[in-house]
């Protein structure tokens, strides 16, 4: 069985940076085609599986506003190249936009609530009179990474329309993706891994039997990245970063 590997680059990442933290090393250093066999053997029921392509959609990281993200970044992108970890990547872009919306903290299971005005800090109309239902609105300068979802959609669907492979394992909690893997669980088996510690998006859900069946679930842990890294150094000139 024939196996396609479709990641979400940043979904993963910030996944990993969620579960392990920002700051702990030990686990960006990711090799994703022994962390893909690994979870095809462990929560799958294919038969004979072989991982035809591993294709890891990202975008790159602007030296401009951020030289030492892109130099890491670089440094692993090689490193999945070389090794062989990913057979495919395939890049998105960063848009720069201004974007404005009401202050607001975070509430409960992290939704958004709006702030309004109260003493000591209150909002007044022309005639002193109080506006606690006013709104404080901020303008922002924010990038960002789009195409990913694009591209892990598109690759996933292609490949399996051409009959590229037998069976497909999408890494990614994005919802965006819940009307391709729906239909691509009408023509293979899919598995979907989870690779944050928030729950399953609900669009992604579904029954084993749905389509051809034989599809499963995951959410990765901590221990899913610490123990598939790759090897420190690949080659004489890729190695791996020292804050990794």
């Amino acid at each position: 069985m024939r196996i396609g590997v479709y990641i979400d680059g940043f979904n993963l990442y910030y996944g990993g940076r969620g579960l392990c933290g920002r700051s702990t090393t030990g686990w960006r250093w990711l090799d994703l085609s022994a962390l893909a066999s690994s979870l095809i053997v462990r929560h799958s029921h294919w038969q004979d599986p072989v991982i035809e392509t591993v294709t890891y959609c990202t975008a790159r990281v602007s030296g401009l506003s951020n030289p030492h993200g892109q130099r890491e970044q670089d440094v692993y992108l090689r490193a999945l190249e070389r090794s062989g970890s990913a057979t495919r990547i395939s890049y998105g872009n960063y848009v720069a936009r201004i974007a404005t919306a009401p202050l607001a903290t975070a509430g409960r299971n992290g939704k958004p609530v709006i702030s309004h005005p109260q003493w000591p800090l209150m909002v007044q109309d022309g005639a002193d009179q109080d506006v606690p239902n006013a709104r404080f609105m901020a303008s922002i300068a924010r990038r960002e990474e789009k195409g990913s979802d694009v591209n892990v959609a598109s690759h996933l669907l292609i490949d399996i329309l051409t009959g590229a492979v037998d069976a497909a394992v999408v890494i990614s909690n994005d919802s965006d993706l819940a009307y391709p893997i729906a239909f691509a669980r009408h023509q293979v088996p899919v598995g979907v891994v989870n690779p944050t510690k928030g729950y399953r998006a609900g669009k992604l859900a579904g029954d084993h039997t749905d389509g051809v069946g034989n599809h499963w679930w995951y959410q990765m842990q901590p221990s899913d990245w610490y123990e598939h890294q790759l090897p420190h150094a690949i080659g004489q000139r890729i190695t791996k970063p020292q804050e990794w």
